[in-house]
Order: structure tokens, then sequence, then C-alpha cells
């Protein structure tokens, strides 16, 4: 007779399939041994272990995700405080200026060199901003004053072109004034913000004849191998000297914009002839010196490399759409080699020695640069000069402000004016988010001219009363005050 053995925890039968009644049963005749004790398996520990870990961890979820909630909007402020420079006070322009008759009485009467510029409040204070709104908008709710293309031939074949405006009203001095107006870099009249500016001097009063720079015009053929350069004065010549002679009696006020600044000084530097009938020169975010201002470009400050790498592409693409005419054979002084080199450029630096210095012989680039900048003539500008610039301006760097405020401090016909805020030709104004049509820069040229017209009116009245009987004319007037 066999001893009868104590039963074992029994084992799963492997040599046949089971049902899922057996199952169950040997897997509760597994969990109690030993008199029904419950015994735990190293698994079933382990899956305890976890659940309980778990359910800990779980309860932590909440608290670390809204601990990293707060880190991403602290970031995120702290971010957009920086970048829009929210914490950036405003005020009024810094003005440099000699103690004179004339700047005193426009620091008396032309309240914008003394009023508070407000940008708008969310995004106002930053340069970059403000200057991508100017070029990518221009304006907002721009008008569309109605104006004559006229077309004049030069002399090397080219033909200029300018729009006139005439006044919607009579002046406060009821003198016959134009404004004879160069816009920035490859612009043109129908560019928004000179529309918006155009519209507001005509309701004050004032004729205005833009430049249409050469080449810039969509649809309108070059007629010569030559574009606009950055300080070529030609086409601007031609537009003044027809205004002259069409309004004999007008007296001029120069305005210029960015590239367009720096014709408009060197024009008026270049030939004390080019200063006659005419009362003032206002420009606004000019560089001075092209050398430096290109030097500049080329640093990652203020993102002025990007800046210049969009520039030179816009440029690069205005030039190709003139490649019939720039390019044909034995019309041009450019060859395909050149072309080839105009492709692979990505700076202003590097068109300009390909292609723009060529347009007027130029042996290089420094050359160019050097004889092209108003900061070579603008010491023999004798009528009052308004220099205006921002400090965010991300294209004209702090260094290049030394050369305006330096001639506001050594010349009594000159007034620098400088912004905190800004931009490249930005300007604008608003409360909190949108920004109005009309600009802190359209209100101030006109107010600054319309001071200039007044001033220039009571000095002629006085030279009247020394004089009996003597009327002078237009021409005679004070041009150095």
């Amino acid at each position: 007779m066999q001893p009868v053995r104590p039963a074992a925890p029994s084992s799963f039968p492997v040599n046949r399939r089971c049902s899922d009644s057996e199952a169950k049963s040997w897997m509760n005749r597994n969990r109690t041994h030993d008199g029904g004790t419950a015994r735990s398996s190293p698994v079933s520990t382990m899956s305890s272990l976890a659940d309980s870990e778990v359910a800990t961890f779980g309860q932590e979820l909440p608290a670390m995700f809204d601990g990293m909630k707060l880190a991403a909007v602290a970031a995120i402020l702290y971010i957009i405080v920086r970048y829009l420079n929210l914490k950036s006070p405003t005020g009024p322009p810094e003005v440099t200026y000699q103690d004179t008759p004339l700047s005193r009485y426009l620091l008396k009467t032309c309240p914008m060199l003394s009023k508070e510029y407000i940008p708008p409040l969310l995004w106002g204070k930053s340069g970059h901003l403000q200057t991508v709104l100017y070029g990518k908008m221009g304006r907002v709710n721009t008008p569309t004053p109605c104006g004559v293309r006229k077309f004049l031939p030069m002399q090397d074949g080219a033909t200029a072109t300018f729009d006139l405006f005439e006044a919607l009203g009579d002046h406060s001095t009821g003198d016959d004034i134009t404004m004879v107006i160069c816009p920035g870099i490859g612009n043109h009249s129908e560019k928004n913000y000179i529309r918006t500016f155009v519209d507001h001097s005509q309701r004050q009063g004032y004729r205005c004849a833009v430049l249409n720079h050469l080449g810039a015009l969509p649809n309108l053929e070059l007629t010569s191998p030559r574009m606009f350069t950055y300080g070529c004065t030609w086409e601007f010549a031609a537009m003044v000297g027809y205004i002259k002679r069409a309004f004999p009696e007008t007296l001029l006020v120069v305005v210029g914009f960015s590239l367009g600044g720096n014709i408009a000084c060197k024009f008026l530097g270049e030939s004390r002839s080019n200063q006659d009938r005419v009362l003032c020169c206002v420009t606004v975010c000019q560089g001075y010196n092209a050398l430096r201002v290109q030097e500049t470009f080329f640093q990652w400050d203020q993102c002025r490399r990007f800046y210049n790498f969009l520039l030179a592409d816009n440029m690069k693409k205005l030039i190709l759409s003139h490649r019939s005419s720039l390019f044909g054979v034995n019309r041009s002084t450019i060859d395909e080699a050149d072309l080839s080199r105009l492709y692979a450029a990505t700076s202003l630096m590097q068109i300009d020695d390909t292609i723009m210095r060529k347009f007027h012989g130029y042996s290089s680039v420094k050359e160019y640069y050097e004889k092209e900048s108003c900061v070579q003539y603008i010491h023999n500008v004798t009528v009052p000069l308004l220099l205006l610039n921002s400090s965010d301006d991300p294209l004209v760097h702090s260094s290049l402000l030394a050369i305006p405020r330096t001639l506001a401090e050594k010349m009594p016909n000159v007034m620098f004016a400088l912004t905190q805020h800004g931009g490249h030709l930005g300007f604008f104004e608003g409360a909190v988010l949108f920004p109005q049509p009309l600009t802190w820069m359209d209100k101030i040229v006109v107010n600054y001219v319309d001071v200039i017209c007044q001033w220039e009116k009571q000095q002629l009245s006085c030279q009247r009363s020394k004089k009996p009987g003597h009327t002078l004319l237009p021409a005679e007037h004070s041009r150095n005050t």
C-alpha cells in the first residue's frame, strides 16, 4: 500500500487545453495555502507597488502641470515685454539746435517739437513692428489723391517722371508754395505713406510734386540703361527745374524720406543756385553716410543683416524687371557676368558693387558711396533744415546719428529731432492697438513747414517796412536765418 503524500499546490496542467472554469479554479487554489492564508505572488506584489506609485504620481500631475503653465506664461510675458519694449517711456523728441531767433520761434510756435509722441500701446514701442508695418502696409485707410504724371526727357536718354498734385485750398500765409518730395529707396508716388503725406499736405494748402525714382514705377519701361542710385540728383533736379519754370512765383519746400533725404540734401548742397526760392528742407530717417550705413548692414545687431537681405532681394527683383533695358547688347557697361553675380547677391553692397556703381562709372563701391553721400555736401545747405530720426530705427545705426547731432550743434540753420520710438518711417500714433491714419511724421513735417512759412512771411514784412516802395520778389527771400 502506497503511503499518502500531503497535497501540494496543484500545477496547471500543460498537456491539455483547459476550460475557463478550470483555469479560474486553479488560480483560486494557488491563492490560498496552509489553512487558507492569503499569499501574494511576486508578480502581484510588483503590480500592487506599481499601482500605488501611479496613484501617487497621478495626484502630483495637476500641480506639476500648473507649474509648467505658469512658467510658460511667465516666459511668454517676458518675451512680449522685452521684444515689444513695453516698459520704454514715451516723451517728446530730443531736439538739438543752436540758440537763434529762428530756433526760439520754432520751439514756441511748432507744438509737435515739444509734444509727447505716443505710439500705439501694445506694439508701437517696437521699432521692428513699426518698420514692418510701414513696409508691408504703409498706412491705414490710405487716401487716393488725384494728380497728373509728368514725363521729362533727360540728356542721356532716360525719362524722369513725377506726379503733380494741386493744393486743395489756400495756404495760411496766402503764398503759392510747392513741396518737392523725394521718396525712399525704390519708391514712388503710389506708395501708401507718400499718398497719405501728400493728401495731408494738399489739405494744408501745399502743391506737391513727387519724384518717381527711375525704374521704380511698375509697368513703365526704362528708356536708357540706367536706374536710380543712392545719391544721383539728376531726376530730382529736373523735377525742381520744371516746377520753377511752370510756377515762377511759387516757393519751394524740399522733403526727403530715407534714401530720398540723402538725395534732397545732396541736391541742395551741390550748388548754391539749387537753394534759390527754397524756404526749407525736411528729411526723415536718412542715414547720411552711405559707406557707414552699408558697413552696419552686415551686423546682426537689431537684425540689420536680415533687413539687408530683404532690401537686397527687393532691389534685385526691381533690377531684373528691367533686364532687357539694362543688360541689352552694346547698351550698357553691365555684362552677363555681372548678371550672374547679381543673382548670387545677398546684400545691397554686393548689388551696388556689381551693378549700381557702374551706371555712373565709379571705379569702386567705396568711391561710389563716398561721392553719393550727402555728408559731403550737407554743410553747404544754408536754408532752414530739419533732420528727423528715430532711436529705434533698425536700419539706421546709432553711430550715424552723431552726424546730424554735430551739424545741429555747429550750424545755426540746422535742427535735429530724435524720437524714442517710430522705427523706420513708421511713426504710427494710436491708443492701444489700432493706429491712426495720419502719423506723427506727417504732422510734424507739415507743422514745421507751416511755422517756417510764417517766419519767412514775417521776415518779408520786416524787410518791406525797412525799404518803402520796394517789393521783394520770391527769389529775394532771405535764405540764411
